[in-house]
């Protein structure tokens, strides 16, 4: 059995367009499947349509939140409550392409892959928003201990194995594309281009989206932790050579005078202790939210 995972929040404007063309092409196939939406808490008619298409499609699943708990929290219930052999993960926004369900599924069985992951060779989207994107890539790619595929989102397939490993991760900062390739296995790849939304509104925000890249830095990276130590040993370097400075000076007669070299002094490390503090900060944060070991979601009624 294929079972595909699709979170919505407020998409009651696509719904039946996304869940006719997901049905059409998981059909193509020849095999069984299942269709597990997530409502996300929506404050439209998204879960009444999911009613209302169920009721002549019974391979289509509603699990209800019982409030929004965001993309990550209603990804992981959808697959907490999938069956399937192979698993999909894709987004509710049809930004990913159900046309490409048959691809991504082929694709693992070909290559014999546990994972394969569809990675955005362009976005078709506002400007600044693929500039903020494109920038986190960059430097997620780059400073993660472990090797992070760039421009990959939610939009993948894997099997049983890679399901329940990715299942048995219980943070609640949770970033699902790391996690998926924190745990190894035998991952392949395809290239689609991401095409613009064709309706309705983005639900992630410019400030979700800085929450979701932080999440996901703070997660997979020392490298906050680490700059931390770079501008305290820079600062260190600064602050001798101003000791330097001032006691040739003083020997030559020429030791500096006025507010100017204190003030700056004084600046400088009082800046850098509260980036210190800042950094340490986002760290306590979120072990504080582990520690406090809540749920990461409530389901209000799981429509089977």
């Amino acid at each position: 059995m294929i079972s595909v995972v699709i979170p919505l929040y407020n998409e009651n404007v696509l719904v039946d367009r996304l869940l006719t063309e997901v049905f059409m092409h998981l059909g193509s196939l020849g095999e069984l499947f299942e269709v597990v939406c997530v409502d996300d808490g929506s404050s439209d008619s998204t879960l009444s349509r999911l009613l209302e298409f169920k009721k002549n499609n019974k391979q289509l699943k509603v699990v209800s939140l019982s409030r929004n708990f965001g993309l990550q929290a209603a990804l992981t219930a959808g697959l907490e409550h999938v069956k399937g052999e192979y698993i999909i993960m894709m987004d509710g926004d049809f930004q990913d392409p159900p046309e490409l369900i048959p691809v991504l599924y082929k694709t693992l069985r070909e290559k014999k892959a546990d994972i394969v992951t569809a990675i955005r060779e362009q976005r078709n989207e506002k400007f600044t928003k693929k500039l903020y994107i494109n920038i986190f890539h960059k430097i997620f790619s780059s400073i993660t201990e472990d090797k992070q595929i760039a421009n990959a989102g939610n939009f993948c397939i894997m099997n049983r194995n890679a399901h329940d490993a990715i299942l048995k991760f219980a943070e609640r900062n949770r970033y699902l594309p790391g996690i998926r390739s924190f745990i190894g296995f035998k991952q392949a790849s395809i290239f689609y281009d991401r095409p613009e939304r064709l309706e309705g509104e983005a639900k992630m925000s410019r400030k979700k989206l800085f929450a979701l890249a932080a999440d996901a830095i703070y997660s997979f990276s020392k490298w906050p932790i680490k700059l931390c130590l770079y501008l305290g040993i820079t600062g260190v370097f600064v602050f001798l050579a101003a000791i330097i400075y001032t006691v040739v000076s003083k020997f030559i007669g020429f030791a500096p005078t006025g507010w100017s070299s204190t003030f700056l002094a004084i600046s400088f490390f009082g800046s850098v202790q509260l980036t210190f503090l800042g950094i340490i900060g986002e760290y306590i944060y979120r072990i504080f939210k582990e520690v406090q070991n809540r749920p990461i979601y409530f389901v209000k009624e799981f429509y089977e």
